[in-house]
């Protein structure tokens, strides 16, 4: 197993390497590896076209990608919370197992091409942060997307920063409650849950910590507003409330999700 790769305590697979088979509290695990590129302020940071589909290439071709998110602002309205202006870009990178990712961010990884100076020149002054996390993908009622033809379904990105008081406690808690409600919005195509990692990479920004991550995703940002104005929202933040003791809060972006394959 390489270095940072996550021992799961029990019979490995082939090669010694966790496999995206593997059911965890009902979910399918992954690992993904994720860029956000933050606006630093300076909320008049566009990603250009020219340089979006330089992004998607460099992307697509990653070794053992089994597939990627590339995310872009989207504008949604959550009666409860307004967490400002989303990062310009963000992207969400899958692979089935802990050796692909370390290789793609290898001294010599695949990856090591985003990190040419001026590889993306309209977000020359963004700050970028990166972070490999464990990914659990939850069943939902109704998975296939209904997305009109020419738009980009949108996802809501929740981000935990921590640190929690106890944090196998609060993780605990989480996995066992929250995912439950989240399955239950009106009209969601997608969920998931990414807790951190050990990991190996050899990019050279700075790492994010983030403590956990989740993901739920919706045809359009007008779903996803629905879904944040439905009685399930009440229950989420319910539940919040009785969430072990953390600080650092959270914060939830909107952003249109386009999905890139090999």
């Amino acid at each position: 197993m390489r270095c940072g790769a996550w021992d799961h305590g029990g019979e490995s697979t082939s090669g010694g390497t966790l496999r995206a088979t593997l059911a965890f509290s009902g979910s399918t695990v992954t690992f993904s590896y994720s860029l956000f590129y933050d606006h630093a302020g300076d909320t008049t940071l566009q990603l250009s076209d020219a340089d979006r589909s330089r992004f998607v290439e460099i992307v697509r071709a990653t070794p053992g990608l089994r597939k990627a998110l590339i995310y872009t602002p989207e504008r949604a309205t959550d009666p409860h919370l307004d967490d400002g202006p989303p990062p310009p870009l963000a992207a969400q990178l899958y692979f089935a197992d802990i050796d692909a990712l370390e290789d793609a961010v290898a001294r010599d990884g695949h990856l090591q091409a985003l990190a040419v100076h001026g590889m993306l020149p309209s977000l020359a002054g963004a700050r970028i942060t990166q972070q490999a996390m464990l990914n659990r993908t939850f069943a939902v009622p109704d998975p296939v997307f209904r997305t009109a033809p020419g738009e980009l379904p949108c996802s809501y990105l929740v981000t935990y920063p921590g640190p929690a008081e106890d944090l196998n406690e609060w993780l605990a808690f989480y996995l066992a409650h929250h995912p439950a409600i989240m399955a239950k919005l009106p009209a969601i195509r997608e969920l998931e849950v990414l807790t951190r990692i050990d990991w190996c990479g050899f990019l050279p920004w700075p790492r994010a910590n983030a403590m956990l991550r989740n993901r739920v995703a919706f045809d359009s940002p007008g779903a996803l507003t629905a879904a944040l104005a439905s009685s399930v929202r009440h229950e989420l933040r319910a539940d919040y409330k009785l969430f072990p003791p953390f600080r650092g809060g959270n914060t939830h972006h909107p952003m249109a999700t386009l999905v890139v394959t090999p």
